[in-house]
């Protein structure tokens, strides 16, 4: 595919004008690294396992009736996706104790919670993504009650979905995060999955030793960081003796 006219670029992809009206290219980079301030990198082959991951889960969601924004794989580090209208949200969903919740209410790393707790967060770079309130969502307009009843629905229908799928491989999900859009059609507006899910923002543990196989393994200087990202593809059973190489590509969603 002829390289097109760039859209945006975050920390971990570029959108790219797409090759029909409503579509983009969505790249996978190998750059990481936060908006706090923290550590930045590069962990080698991690855009090419992450296409890959989220393509398989975004596939697997779609079979239960999740809607998303990917239509295909193009190649070993591009997709192509329906253009959507991001809604500025990062929704995390919370198994278990880690990272950020631990600190903010000092329980310790690994402790299993009563319930699986839903966070939002506003998605604003500059100010760090802050923590928000319902209350901040409606109020703001950043999505109505009912498109937020309908995120939360969502989200539970794949914490336990995914739940589920990574216990059958042995791999514990702590935590993760989803971002939404409206996808606008005959009908209107339709909530759907953007972005990626993939070890860039999942906790993911091995379910017997609890060593961290995600990108906390660079936050926290752990090493090993593109064979943890390479044994969650493995155990998913998408990644190739060979290692990350080129995947051959699905055919188009409808």
């Amino acid at each position: 595919m002829s390289r097109r006219r760039q859209i945006y670029e975050g920390r971990a992809k570029v959108l790219f004008e797409g090759p029909e009206p409503g579509t983009l290219v969505q790249h996978f980079k190998d750059d990481v690294g936060g908006s706090d301030g923290g550590r930045r990198g590069t962990i080698v082959g991690k855009g090419v396992l992450n296409n890959r991951i989220s393509e398989f889960l975004m596939l697997k969601l779609a079979e239960i009736g999740i809607p998303t924004h990917l239509v295909r794989r193009i190649n070993m580090r591009e997709q192509l996706v329906r253009e959507v209208e991001m809604i500025p949200l990062l929704v995390v969903m919370r198994n278990v104790a880690a990272g950020e919740l631990s600190q903010r209410f000092g329980i310790a790393e690994g402790t299993v919670l009563p319930r699986s707790i839903i966070e939002y967060y506003y998605k604003k770079a500059e100010l760090g993504d802050p923590l928000v309130a319902e209350e901040h969502i409606t109020a703001f307009g950043w999505a109505g009650a009912r498109e937020l009843d309908e995120i939360v629905q969502i989200a539970l229908r794949v914490n336990d979905f995914l739940s589920g799928l990574f216990l059958g491989v042995n791999i514990r999900l702590v935590d993760f995060r989803l971002e939404f859009g409206r996808l606008y059609g005959e009908d209107g507006a339709q909530i759907v999955i953007a972005d990626e899910i993939s070890p860039d923002n999942c906790r993911l543990w091995d379910l017997r030793t609890n060593e961290k196989m995600d990108q906390d393994r660079f936050r926290e200087d752990l090493g090993r960081v593109e064979e943890g990202y390479q044994e969650v593809a493995r155990r998913l059973g998408i990644l190739p003796d060979g290692g990350p190489g080129d995947f051959k590509a699905p055919k188009t969603m409808q």
